[in-house]
């Protein structure tokens, strides 16, 4: 089951299991053109565009379209070929991320979901902005110059919440 696709916990609609937002999403490609998106519009972006001198590397998207995939319910690539949570919070830390370029950040992956196609039902984009709003403060807050993090814990398996796709 675990690369069925299917949700596992809770995640019934009519009867029916519902599809990971990964799957819903339209898998791997889907995020991969979702990250890609999203980087082009931070390039372009005065306030996000400056972290990244040069450009974002074809290596950072991977990798973080790899932590996406996984989030949201694909292969854990992330987890087993890069270092998990504790990578990611590695690259976070002591970067003081602002409450400006948090909600920056957000707001152009919103964006970029529209640039990628991916499903605009409501219950998709539920899901979608509730990840980047908790995804989005933990980083800011776990990125302050000594801020008490959680230095272990598994990656995020992101679900519907309370509004899963409705099944007829």
């Amino acid at each position: 089951m675990a690369g069925s696709g299917a949700r596992r916990r809770g995640g019934r609609s009519g009867g029916i299991l519902a599809p990971t937002p990964h799957r819903r999403a339209g898998g791997g490609p889907a995020i991969e053109r979702l990250i890609d998106a999203f980087y082009n519009r931070v390039e372009a972006d005065d306030l996000l565009g400056p972290l990244f001198p040069g450009g974002v590397t074809a290596e950072h998207r991977d990798h973080v379209t790899r932590w996406w995939i996984e989030v949201f319910g694909g292969p854990a690539d992330y987890s087993t070929r890069l270092g998990g949570y504790e990578r990611m919070l590695s690259h976070h830390r002591d970067l003081a991320i602002t409450a400006e370029q948090r909600f920056r950040f957000a707001s152009l992956m919103s964006r970029a979901a529209d640039d990628a196609h991916l499903p605009g039902d409501a219950e998709f984009r539920a899901a979608l902005v509730g990840y980047l709003e908790w995804g989005t403060r933990l980083a800011m807050n776990n990125s302050q110059p000594g801020a008490e993090v959680v230095a272990r814990a598994p990656v995020p398996h992101w679900g519907w919440g309370v509004a899963p796709p409705y099944q007829p």
